[in-house]
Protein backbone atom coordinates (compact mmCIF):
# COMPACT_ATOMS: atom_id res chain seq x y z
CA UNK A 1 0.00 0.00 0.00
CA UNK A 2 1.35 3.08 -0.86
CA UNK A 3 1.76 6.12 1.43
CA UNK A 4 -0.25 9.25 0.81
CA UNK A 5 0.54 13.26 2.29
CA UNK A 6 3.28 13.29 4.67
CA UNK A 7 2.67 10.01 6.52
CA UNK A 8 3.80 6.25 5.88
CA UNK A 9 1.96 3.09 6.04
CA UNK A 10 3.16 -0.37 6.92
CA UNK A 11 1.22 -3.16 5.75
CA UNK A 12 2.61 -6.45 7.20
CA UNK A 13 0.72 -9.84 5.98
CA UNK A 14 1.02 -13.22 7.07
CA UNK A 15 -0.66 -16.23 7.18
CA UNK A 16 0.01 -18.03 10.55
CA UNK A 17 0.36 -21.63 10.68
CA UNK A 18 -1.84 -24.26 11.35
CA UNK A 19 -2.28 -25.80 14.63
CA UNK A 20 -3.65 -29.24 15.58
CA UNK A 21 -5.90 -29.57 18.20
CA UNK A 22 -6.92 -33.44 19.37
CA UNK A 23 -10.21 -33.50 17.85
CA UNK A 24 -13.21 -33.03 20.39
CA UNK A 25 -16.63 -31.70 19.21
CA UNK A 26 -18.71 -29.65 21.45
CA UNK A 27 -21.70 -30.00 22.67
CA UNK A 28 -24.44 -27.46 21.37
CA UNK A 29 -24.91 -24.28 23.27
CA UNK A 30 -27.60 -22.06 23.11
CA UNK A 31 -27.32 -19.09 20.67
CA UNK A 32 -25.25 -16.08 21.82
CA UNK A 33 -28.04 -13.64 20.45
CA UNK A 34 -30.64 -15.84 22.75
CA UNK A 35 -33.44 -17.23 22.47
CA UNK A 36 -36.89 -16.04 20.69
CA UNK A 37 -39.36 -16.04 23.44
CA UNK A 38 -41.82 -13.34 23.45
CA UNK A 39 -42.23 -10.68 26.08
CA UNK A 40 -44.94 -12.68 27.77
CA UNK A 41 -45.64 -16.09 27.89
CA UNK A 42 -47.64 -18.46 30.31
CA UNK A 43 -44.82 -20.18 32.67
CA UNK A 44 -45.79 -23.98 32.75
CA UNK A 45 -44.31 -27.33 34.15
CA UNK A 46 -42.75 -27.91 31.01
CA UNK A 47 -40.10 -24.86 31.03
CA UNK A 48 -38.46 -24.07 28.20
CA UNK A 49 -36.15 -22.36 30.56
CA UNK A 50 -32.10 -24.07 30.85
CA UNK A 51 -31.03 -26.13 34.08
CA UNK A 52 -28.44 -24.01 35.59
CA UNK A 53 -25.95 -26.23 36.87
CA UNK A 54 -23.61 -25.70 40.00
CA UNK A 55 -21.22 -22.79 39.89
CA UNK A 56 -20.04 -23.45 43.38
CA UNK A 57 -18.85 -26.74 45.23
CA UNK A 58 -20.67 -27.10 48.77
CA UNK A 59 -18.94 -25.64 51.58
CA UNK A 60 -16.90 -23.19 49.01
CA UNK A 61 -17.70 -19.49 48.90
CA UNK A 62 -16.58 -18.90 45.54
CA UNK A 63 -14.84 -20.22 42.73
CA UNK A 64 -12.69 -19.09 39.80
CA UNK A 65 -14.08 -19.42 36.19
CA UNK A 66 -11.54 -20.72 33.91
CA UNK A 67 -11.98 -19.88 30.74
CA UNK A 68 -9.03 -21.45 28.69
CA UNK A 69 -10.67 -24.44 27.96
CA UNK A 70 -13.56 -22.86 26.26
CA UNK A 71 -11.15 -20.44 24.84
CA UNK A 72 -9.04 -23.89 23.60
CA UNK A 73 -12.20 -25.42 22.34
CA UNK A 74 -13.51 -22.86 20.42
CA UNK A 75 -9.78 -21.55 18.47
CA UNK A 76 -9.68 -25.56 17.82
CA UNK A 77 -13.01 -25.09 15.99
CA UNK A 78 -12.31 -22.36 14.15
CA UNK A 79 -9.23 -23.87 13.14
CA UNK A 80 -11.40 -27.06 11.60
CA UNK A 81 -14.17 -24.76 10.08
CA UNK A 82 -11.03 -22.97 8.22
CA UNK A 83 -9.20 -26.26 7.46
CA UNK A 84 -12.12 -27.40 5.92
CA UNK A 85 -13.24 -24.14 4.00
CA UNK A 86 -9.75 -23.72 2.15
CA UNK A 87 -10.13 -27.21 1.01
CA UNK A 88 -13.05 -26.70 -0.83
CA UNK A 89 -12.51 -22.68 -1.99
CA UNK A 90 -8.45 -23.06 -1.45
CA UNK A 91 -8.82 -19.39 -0.18
CA UNK A 92 -8.90 -18.45 3.31
CA UNK A 93 -10.23 -15.38 5.46
CA UNK A 94 -7.91 -12.60 6.13
CA UNK A 95 -8.43 -10.01 9.08
CA UNK A 96 -6.72 -6.22 8.61
CA UNK A 97 -5.89 -4.43 11.49
CA UNK A 98 -5.25 -0.24 11.68
CA UNK A 99 -3.32 1.38 14.02
CA UNK A 100 -3.31 4.75 15.17
CA UNK A 101 0.11 6.04 17.12
CA UNK A 102 1.73 3.93 19.02
CA UNK A 103 -0.16 3.07 22.56
CA UNK A 104 1.21 0.22 24.44
CA UNK A 105 -1.96 -1.15 25.80
CA UNK A 106 -3.11 -0.97 21.43
CA UNK A 107 -0.26 -2.92 20.29
CA UNK A 108 -0.67 -5.39 23.17
CA UNK A 109 -4.41 -5.57 22.33
CA UNK A 110 -3.67 -6.17 18.60
CA UNK A 111 -0.30 -8.67 18.88
CA UNK A 112 -3.10 -10.71 21.08
CA UNK A 113 -4.95 -10.83 18.18
CA UNK A 114 -2.55 -11.44 15.60
CA UNK A 115 -1.44 -14.37 17.67
CA UNK A 116 -4.97 -15.63 17.54
CA UNK A 117 -5.38 -15.14 13.97
CA UNK A 118 -2.13 -16.98 13.81
CA UNK A 119 -3.35 -19.88 15.66
CA UNK A 120 -5.89 -20.94 13.70
CA UNK A 121 -5.07 -20.13 10.48
CA UNK A 122 -5.99 -16.93 9.42
CA UNK A 123 -4.02 -14.10 7.16
CA UNK A 124 -3.40 -10.64 8.57
CA UNK A 125 -2.71 -7.49 7.33
CA UNK A 126 -1.57 -4.20 9.56
CA UNK A 127 -1.65 -0.91 8.54
CA UNK A 128 0.48 1.36 11.38
CA UNK A 129 -0.41 5.11 10.80
CA UNK A 130 1.27 8.07 12.76
CA UNK A 131 -0.62 9.70 15.74
CA UNK A 132 -0.33 12.84 13.28
CA UNK A 133 -2.55 11.23 10.65
CA UNK A 134 -5.35 13.31 8.97
CA UNK A 135 -8.65 11.72 8.94
CA UNK A 136 -8.74 11.49 5.53
CA UNK A 137 -5.90 9.69 5.26
CA UNK A 138 -7.44 7.19 7.54
CA UNK A 139 -10.46 7.26 5.96
CA UNK A 140 -8.32 5.99 3.00
CA UNK A 141 -6.62 3.16 4.52
CA UNK A 142 -10.08 2.03 5.76
CA UNK A 143 -11.28 2.48 2.33
CA UNK A 144 -8.89 0.42 0.95
CA UNK A 145 -9.51 -2.80 3.31
CA UNK A 146 -13.64 -2.12 2.44
CA UNK A 147 -12.93 -2.51 -1.17
CA UNK A 148 -10.00 -5.55 -1.03
CA UNK A 149 -11.67 -8.45 -1.70
CA UNK A 150 -8.53 -10.54 0.39
CA UNK A 151 -9.96 -8.70 3.51
CA UNK A 152 -12.75 -10.21 5.35
CA UNK A 153 -12.64 -8.35 8.67
CA UNK A 154 -11.57 -4.93 9.98
CA UNK A 155 -10.33 -3.64 13.31
CA UNK A 156 -9.57 0.08 13.40
CA UNK A 157 -7.61 -0.35 17.39
CA UNK A 158 -9.41 2.21 19.56
CA UNK A 159 -9.36 4.55 21.51
CA UNK A 160 -7.75 6.88 18.79
CA UNK A 161 -5.95 9.99 19.16
CA UNK A 162 -8.52 12.85 19.83
CA UNK A 163 -8.53 14.50 16.66
CA UNK A 164 -10.05 11.77 15.45
CA UNK A 165 -13.50 11.36 14.81
CA UNK A 166 -14.57 7.24 16.16
CA UNK A 167 -17.91 7.37 15.43
CA UNK A 168 -17.32 9.14 11.75
CA UNK A 169 -14.10 6.41 11.25
CA UNK A 170 -16.39 3.47 12.63
CA UNK A 171 -19.05 4.28 10.88
CA UNK A 172 -17.04 4.00 7.49
CA UNK A 173 -16.13 0.62 8.26
CA UNK A 174 -18.21 -1.72 5.85
CA UNK A 175 -21.09 -3.44 7.80
CA UNK A 176 -19.82 -6.79 6.55
CA UNK A 177 -16.38 -6.61 7.36
CA UNK A 178 -17.32 -4.38 11.31
CA UNK A 179 -16.05 -7.71 13.14
CA UNK A 180 -15.69 -5.51 15.85
CA UNK A 181 -19.32 -5.18 15.37
CA UNK A 182 -19.03 -1.51 16.19
CA UNK A 183 -20.82 0.36 13.11
CA UNK A 184 -23.95 1.67 14.02
CA UNK A 185 -25.95 -0.68 11.71
CA UNK A 186 -24.61 -4.00 13.68
CA UNK A 187 -25.13 -2.05 16.85
CA UNK A 188 -28.64 -0.66 16.25
CA UNK A 189 -29.65 -4.47 15.01
CA UNK A 190 -28.04 -6.01 18.33
CA UNK A 191 -30.54 -3.64 20.29
CA UNK A 192 -33.41 -4.50 18.81
CA UNK A 193 -35.65 -7.72 19.30
CA UNK A 194 -35.87 -9.82 16.03
CA UNK A 195 -33.23 -8.42 14.48
CA UNK A 196 -29.56 -9.99 13.76
CA UNK A 197 -26.62 -8.24 13.58
CA UNK A 198 -23.69 -9.27 11.36
CA UNK A 199 -21.57 -8.70 14.34
CA UNK A 200 -21.71 -8.82 17.69
CA UNK A 201 -18.38 -7.23 19.76
CA UNK A 202 -15.90 -9.82 21.02
CA UNK A 203 -15.96 -9.21 24.41
CA UNK A 204 -19.70 -9.17 25.25
CA UNK A 205 -20.02 -11.95 23.15
CA UNK A 206 -17.68 -13.82 24.89
CA UNK A 207 -19.05 -13.17 28.17
CA UNK A 208 -22.39 -13.97 27.49
CA UNK A 209 -20.42 -17.50 25.98
CA UNK A 210 -18.92 -18.27 28.88
CA UNK A 211 -21.88 -17.75 31.03
CA UNK A 212 -24.39 -20.07 28.83
CA UNK A 213 -21.43 -22.63 28.76
CA UNK A 214 -21.38 -22.86 32.44
CA UNK A 215 -25.05 -23.23 32.81
CA UNK A 216 -25.56 -20.14 34.55
CA UNK A 217 -29.24 -19.51 34.04
CA UNK A 218 -30.02 -15.47 32.82
CA UNK A 219 -33.90 -15.81 32.01
CA UNK A 220 -35.60 -14.00 34.52
CA UNK A 221 -32.40 -13.29 36.61
CA UNK A 222 -31.07 -10.05 37.82
CA UNK A 223 -28.63 -8.63 36.26
CA UNK A 224 -26.18 -5.56 36.72
CA UNK A 225 -23.69 -4.07 34.80
CA UNK A 226 -21.00 -1.77 35.74
CA UNK A 227 -19.97 0.67 32.94
CA UNK A 228 -21.84 1.94 29.60
CA UNK A 229 -18.79 1.80 26.90
CA UNK A 230 -19.70 1.13 23.37
CA UNK A 231 -17.72 -1.26 23.51
CA UNK A 232 -18.10 -3.46 26.58
CA UNK A 233 -20.75 -2.06 28.82
CA UNK A 234 -23.65 -1.34 26.19
CA UNK A 235 -23.35 -4.38 23.98
CA UNK A 236 -22.91 -6.55 26.91
CA UNK A 237 -26.54 -5.23 28.60
CA UNK A 238 -28.27 -5.63 25.03
CA UNK A 239 -26.90 -9.41 24.92
CA UNK A 240 -28.63 -10.16 28.30
CA UNK A 241 -31.98 -8.44 27.43
CA UNK A 242 -31.99 -10.69 24.77
CA UNK A 243 -31.51 -13.21 27.24
CA UNK A 244 -34.48 -12.00 28.88
CA UNK A 245 -32.63 -10.99 31.84
CA UNK A 246 -33.72 -7.76 34.10
CA UNK A 247 -30.81 -5.92 33.40
CA UNK A 248 -29.68 -2.87 35.53
CA UNK A 249 -26.70 -0.80 34.18
CA UNK A 250 -24.65 0.76 36.94
CA UNK A 251 -22.69 3.84 36.08
CA UNK A 252 -20.45 6.81 37.42
CA UNK A 253 -23.59 8.86 38.31
CA UNK A 254 -25.71 6.00 39.67
CA UNK A 255 -26.34 6.04 43.23
CA UNK A 256 -25.83 3.29 46.16
CA UNK A 257 -24.06 1.56 43.24
CA UNK A 258 -23.10 -1.40 46.02
CA UNK A 259 -26.86 -1.88 47.10
CA UNK A 260 -27.94 -2.37 43.52
CA UNK A 261 -25.07 -4.49 42.77
CA UNK A 262 -25.90 -6.47 46.09
CA UNK A 263 -28.93 -7.76 44.69
CA UNK A 264 -27.80 -9.05 41.01
CA UNK A 265 -27.26 -13.23 40.63
CA UNK A 266 -24.83 -11.89 37.59
CA UNK A 267 -22.38 -8.79 37.78
CA UNK A 268 -20.81 -7.72 34.63
CA UNK A 269 -18.06 -5.30 35.61
CA UNK A 270 -16.51 -2.60 32.68
CA UNK A 271 -14.53 -0.38 34.73
CA UNK A 272 -11.05 0.68 34.88
CA UNK A 273 -10.79 0.88 38.48
CA UNK A 274 -8.88 -2.10 40.20
CA UNK A 275 -11.09 -3.43 43.17
CA UNK A 276 -14.05 -1.52 42.97
CA UNK A 277 -16.48 -4.41 43.27
CA UNK A 278 -15.61 -5.16 46.75
CA UNK A 279 -16.99 -8.66 48.71
CA UNK A 280 -19.84 -6.73 50.47
CA UNK A 281 -21.14 -5.71 47.12
CA UNK A 282 -21.89 -9.18 45.96
CA UNK A 283 -24.19 -11.40 47.41
CA UNK A 284 -23.57 -15.32 47.68
CA UNK A 285 -24.22 -17.19 44.81
CA UNK A 286 -23.64 -14.17 42.42
CA UNK A 287 -21.48 -15.39 38.88
CA UNK A 288 -19.03 -12.61 38.80
CA UNK A 289 -17.16 -11.76 35.23
CA UNK A 290 -14.42 -8.36 35.49
CA UNK A 291 -14.29 -7.60 31.79
CA UNK A 292 -11.71 -4.40 32.62
CA UNK A 293 -8.16 -4.68 32.45
CA UNK A 294 -6.12 -2.80 35.46
CA UNK A 295 -2.55 -2.84 35.57
CA UNK A 296 -2.29 -3.81 39.81
CA UNK A 297 1.11 -3.89 41.87
CA UNK A 298 2.03 -7.71 43.32
CA UNK A 299 4.66 -6.45 45.51
CA UNK A 300 7.38 -6.25 43.17
CA UNK A 301 5.79 -7.26 40.14
CA UNK A 302 3.13 -5.47 37.64
CA UNK A 303 0.33 -7.69 36.61
CA UNK A 304 -2.27 -6.96 33.80
CA UNK A 305 -5.85 -7.90 35.86
CA UNK A 306 -9.19 -8.37 34.21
Amino acid sequence: MRGVGNWVCVVRRGLGRRVRYSPCRSPQYPTVLGPNFPDVWIPSTNTHRPQSSAIFPKGQTAAIIDGNFIAHDIKSRIADEIRRTKAVTGKCPGLAVVLVGKRRDSRTFINIKLKACEEVGIATLIAELPETCTESELLHVVSGFNEDTSVHGIIVQLPLPRHLDEEKVMTFVSPEKDVDGFHPLNMGNLAMRGREPLFVPCAPKGCLELLLRLGVEIIGKKSVVIGRSKMVGLPTSFLLQRHHATVTTVHAFTNNPEQITSKADIVVSDVGIPNMVRGNWLKPGAVVIDMGNNLVKDNCNIQMDG
